[in-house]
């Protein structure tokens, strides 16, 4: 049955291959292939209804992805597509400039590169991974970890040095960038710092000028958009660049030779009689400005280590003390100012002790009759006390906040103190009395500088700035002139033999001014061997042009007077600080007379 089947098979054949008028092979029979079985078979519609209705559905399913994901959800693959293949770079803003009255620059931002890295894209060899890990200070280990953390944009590190930044970009590591920020330089380093503070990695103030200014300063950053290929190349910028606005320039009214005479002379001072710390403050009488603020022990504003939290107290303005002696032109100018006493008018101090409510005020040696320019000389506690329980509690009080005491200091910078005002109100009559000499109330360096500016400027407090100013300022009239000038003079006679202070004398310039020493407080009483000195005065005493304070925490080397220990560095700041000013001196220049007064014995102040 098969083989009947093969034969007619090959029948049929042979007859559509001769009977189609298609060309045959020589020696051969023509072929019909339409005629073939296999090609003329039917096939079920189905099948080709199938075929369409796949093709249909694919192309719908093709169609309906297009439309979720250029419709639908746009916005979602559009940022995903963006997040791979373009980035929004910020354009840094260069910080402002701060410059000293000279226009001496104090802190200034320069380039420099910082090193990220996209870590889907990182590729490198073991012995790459070894050498960018030692350039950018870290392990390996940390560098694998952040590239197993992902994401797409990762700092490796911030403000490299150039020579670092090549090294890295000679590495050839792919995924791993450069991209230009700005570093904070601080050319004048620590005689500056507690004025000019310091910013973090991204330029925000964080102490001083840089702080109070930030605004300022800090400028407006701008922005660019770019699109990169699959090797982090920029392909093409995506729509506008907005230009970053660079920061303004501080001026400040410090000079930048006077603020490192200071630092220098107050480093000395601290390290020669083992004290704790020091600061020192010199202000223009005239204006108001601010020409040195310094501290010790300071810090280096680009070196973070040197930030801690004992360095970085900027203690002229922050720490508050009981103000001692220096309490005592204050009062003694409220009596002659009221008429209460001349500077002639003779005090009886004998026997060297007052008693007030059942507590006895002593001076340091008794002085028997006194005239009101000795008590200032001698620094005598019971003349100072007979004059001041002759007026009310609240004229006192006035007369402290008048001078700026208990109140923060109007000036535009940060953690400035108020120190301590008691209401007078709440007085005792002891307290009164010992407030006339500096003790139940604090205040700062500053503010004792600030509250002196009466004696330099005939009677007026004046406003105190930390800008450069152009010309002399009005202030509040607080004495009368003569008053202001009778009381210049009893501060020069502090300076001369037979005062309290005649280390203060300068070569070439009068000066004048009140030495303080005070027992530091410790818990509720008071410690019997831990002392602050300090000197707060003016110069030339007969037209003064800078006031000048000076304290001493601590001083452990055997002295511990103010006259001893703040007063020479008063002497040297007034010398060189005029001389920077330009100011002529006032007195034949005789230097050995000047050394034999300042080798003079001191008259021990009472405190």
């Amino acid at each position: 049955m098969s083989a009947r089947w093969i034969e007619t098979l090959r029948e049929r054949w042979a007859a559509a291959r001769g009977g189609d008028g298609a060309a045959s092979r020589p020696g051969g029979h023509g072929a019909r292939y339409a005629s073939s079985p296999l090609l003329t078979a039917k096939t079920p519609i189905w099948r080709s209804r199938l075929a369409v209705a796949m093709l249909g559905l694919t192309f719908s399913v093709l169609i309906g992805r297009a439309m979720y994901v250029q419709v639908i959800d746009k916005e979602f693959f559009q940022s995903q597509g963006e997040s791979r293949y373009q980035r929004t770079f910020e354009l840094q803003a260069s910080r402002g400039r701060i410059t000293d009255r000279n226009g001496e620059v104090l802190a200034a931002s320069v380039p420099a590169p910082s090193v990220w890295m996209i870590p889907k894209d990182f590729q490198a060899t073991e012995a790459q991974v070894a050498e960018l890990s030692r350039l950018i200070d870290i392990t390996p280990a940390d560098l694998a970890a952040k590239v197993r953390d992902g994401g797409s944009f990762v700092w490796l590190r911030r403000l490299v040095d150039d020579a670092t930044a090549q090294k890295i970009k000679a590495l050839g590591v792919k995924g791993v960038y450069l991209q230009r920020e700005y570093r904070r330089e601080y050319p004048e380093g620590e005689a500056v710092a507690h004025v000019v503070g310091f910013t973090n990695l991204e330029e925000k103030g964080q102490e001083g000028v840089e702080l109070a200014f930030q605004k300022e300063l800090q400028g407006r950053n701008g922005s660019r958009s770019v699109v990169r290929d699959r090797l982090g190349r920029v392909v093409e910028d995506v729509g506008d660049i907005v230009e970053p606005e660079d920061g303004q320039d501080i001026a400040l009214s410090v000079d930048s030779k006077v603020q490192f005479v200071a630092y220098q002379r107050l480093r000395d001072a601290v390290l020669e009689n083992n004290a704790k710390a020091g600061s020192a403050v010199v202000l223009d009488a005239q204006t108001g400005e601010v020409l040195a603020l310094v501290n010790y022990p300071s810090y280096r504003p680009n070196d973070r280590s040197s930030r801690t939290g004992e360095n970085l107290r900027n203690r002229a303005l922050t720490d508050t003390f009981e103000p001692g002696s220096t309490m005592k032109p204050l009062v003694i100018a409220q009596a002659l100012q009221t008429g209460r006493v001349k500077p002639e008018t003779v005090i009886q101090t004998a026997p060297g002790s007052i008693t007030i409510t059942g507590s006895t005020i002593r001076d340091s040696h008794p002085h028997g009759q006194l005239t009101v320019e000795q008590v200032i000389q001698k620094s005598s506690n019971v003349g100072t006390v007979k004059m001041a329980m002759q007026m009310q509690p609240r004229e006192m009080w006035e007369l402290f906040r008048s001078v700026g005491l208990g109140q923060k200091p109007e000036m535009h910078f940060p953690g400035l103190a108020s120190g301590r005002l008691r209401p007078y109100k709440t007085w005792r009559p002891i307290e009164q009395a010992t407030m006339s000499y500096g003790y139940g109330l604090s205040a700062s360096l500053f503010q004792l500088a600030h509250a002196y500016t009466v004696f330099a400027r005939d009677g007026q407090l004046v406003p105190v700035t930390l800008q450069k100013q152009s010309a002399p300022v009005e202030g509040v009239q607080v004495f009368r002139p003569e008053v202001a000038r009778s009381v210049r003079k009893m501060l020069g006679m502090v300076t001369a033999e037979g005062g309290t202070a005649p280390k203060a004398q300068a070569v070439g310039y009068s000066v004048g001014g009140k030495t303080g020493t005070a027992h530091k407080q410790e818990g509720k009483g008071y410690a019997g061997n831990k002392y602050r000195a300090w000197f707060v005065g003016l110069a030339p005493l007969h037209s003064p042009r800078i006031v000048v304070a000076v304290m001493v925490d601590e001083p452990s080397n055997g002295r511990y007077f103010g006259g001893d220990v703040a007063a020479p560095v008063f002497s040297q700041v007034v010398q060189q600080t005029l001389r920077v000013m330009g100011v002529p001196p006032d007195l034949e220049v005789k230097p050995q007379i000047v050394a034999r007064a300042q080798a003079a014995k001191a008259v021990e102040e009472s405190f």
